[in-house]
């Protein structure tokens, strides 16, 4: 039986563009599918207590920069851990995702045009001109797939996404659930990659959690 696994993202995160090749080929590899889940990262930073990277303390957003480098070449990829328009509103981005997945198309190809639309060529991916000249080059009718983006529909599975992603206990993007086991960051790819080798059983935390007390 065909193993899935839920891979939560957004366009506006450059460790989901980093790992998304490595993803797909691990995938493909194993003969999984992908179910991508866009969802609204600063409400799953607000649950997990994490911080976008301009609130972050100096030594850690240096050591992001770092680790964008390093990665990146770790993956064979180019990036600019600086673009010209980031941070930006991802959502419309995230919706194209989700209305081409609704249609029933396969949106792998085009993410990654998106994912480096923003970390390598420094193109505004808010802008519909810039989206609707990526769904083309894809092969979308991006005149049916703009409009489906901005439904209210569409918006409403982001945010069903994105509560999906917290009751899975994710942390941050990207992040792909295995068995009702997450693994947070691109840097977890081998880790998905080993448990679909050796088929073991998913690990939890459940039986280190201190038991809520029967006493009153």
């Amino acid at each position: 039986m065909s193993k899935t696994i839920d891979y939560y993202m957004t366009a506006l995160s450059p460790f989901s563009y980093l790992g998304h090749r490595a993803l797909c080929a691990v995938a493909e590899k194993h003969g999984a599918s992908l179910a991508v889940k866009p969802v609204n990262l600063p409400a799953i930073f607000e649950h997990s207590g994490a911080v976008p990277p301009a609130r972050r303390p100096p030594v850690r957003q240096r050591y992001r920069f770092i680790e964008l480098q390093r990665v990146a070449d770790y993956r064979g990829l180019p990036i600019n851990p600086k673009p010209r328009y980031w941070p930006v509103d991802p959502s419309l981005a995230d919706h194209t995702i989700i209305a081409l997945i609704e249609a029933g198309h396969d949106p792998l190809d085009y993410m990654q045009r998106i994912f480096a639309a923003l970390w390598v060529d420094e193109e505004d991916i808010s802008d519909r001109a810039v989206l609707a000249a990526h769904l083309r080059a894809a092969g979308f009718d991006s005149e049916t797939v703009l409009p489906a983006a901005a439904r209210p529909e569409t918006a409403a599975i982001r945010a069903r996404n994105t509560e999906e992603a917290i009751a899975a206990d994710v942390v941050g993007a990207p992040a792909y659930i295995l068995n009702g086991e997450p693994f947070w960051g691109q840097d977890r790819i081998e880790h998905l990659d080993r448990a679909l080798a050796t088929g073991r059983p998913a690990f939890s935390a459940a039986p280190f959690m201190d038991k809520p007390s029967s006493k009153g």
